[in-house]
């Protein structure tokens, strides 16, 4: 089939088709770093070097990163069977702090199915979900499991770091190299709580 024939519940079913685990997606992006490599279509050694760089961000928040007890329990409360399709590409900053978190709240609740497709391969789900007509990564798309419906969208950054990143914007007109190690060092201050704050929003 055409992919402009196809309307959207096709798309997320070719899609799904083609996703990959968490864990795949950490395999992929390892291999990737042996191999001085990147995924998407563009291959260059800086993307290559933020590959490297997100492969040990996401080392460090699957081993430290923590959901509190009152968290876990409105997670798992939560007993709708859905899916989380999440849109990404290995040298993605936001990507590398976000996914990680995901899986810890995803691993919490049997009912939730995390499936990763990448977003250079996957371009016709990715027009679907365009942030201000921008194709911003990661992206998570919640999806009823069994009918593929979308219910909710999350990304692509946590709801207050995109008010951090709106208000930037809109006194500097664009994001500096400065803001954006600011912003690695907010991710690493909130520790993934502000993320699993979204999460949850997304599931009641």
């Amino acid at each position: 089939m055409e992919t402009d024939t196809l309307n959207l519940t096709d798309i997320i079913s070719e899609s799904l088709k083609k996703s990959m685990t968490y864990t795949e997606y950490r395999t992929l992006v390892t291999a990737l770093v042996e191999e001085n490599s990147n995924t998407g279509i563009e291959k260059t050694e800086a993307l290559a070097e933020y590959t490297q760089l997100n492969d040990r961000r996401m080392r460090r928040w699957d081993k430290t990163a923590k959901v509190s007890e009152g968290d876990k329990i409105k997670i798992q409360n939560s007993d709708k069977k859905v899916t989380w399709l999440v849109i990404s590409e290995s040298w993605c900053g936001d990507a590398a702090h976000i996914m990680p978190i995901i899986n810890k709240v995803a691993e919490l609740n049997d009912a939730i199915d995390y499936k990763v497709v990448l977003r250079d391969e996957n371009e016709a789900l990715m027009d679907q979900f365009l942030t201000n007509g921008g194709k911003s990564i990661p992206k998570l798309v919640m999806l009823d499991s069994e009918t593929h419906q979308v219910l909710k969208t999350f990304g692509p950054r946590p709801m207050v770091a995109t008010n951090l990143v709106l208000d930037y914007k809109a006194k500097h007109g664009k994001l500096t190299p400065e803001f954006k190690e600011d912003l690695q060092r907010w991710y690493n201050k909130d520790k993934g709580q502000s993320t699993v704050e979204d999460l949850i929003d997304l599931i009641r």
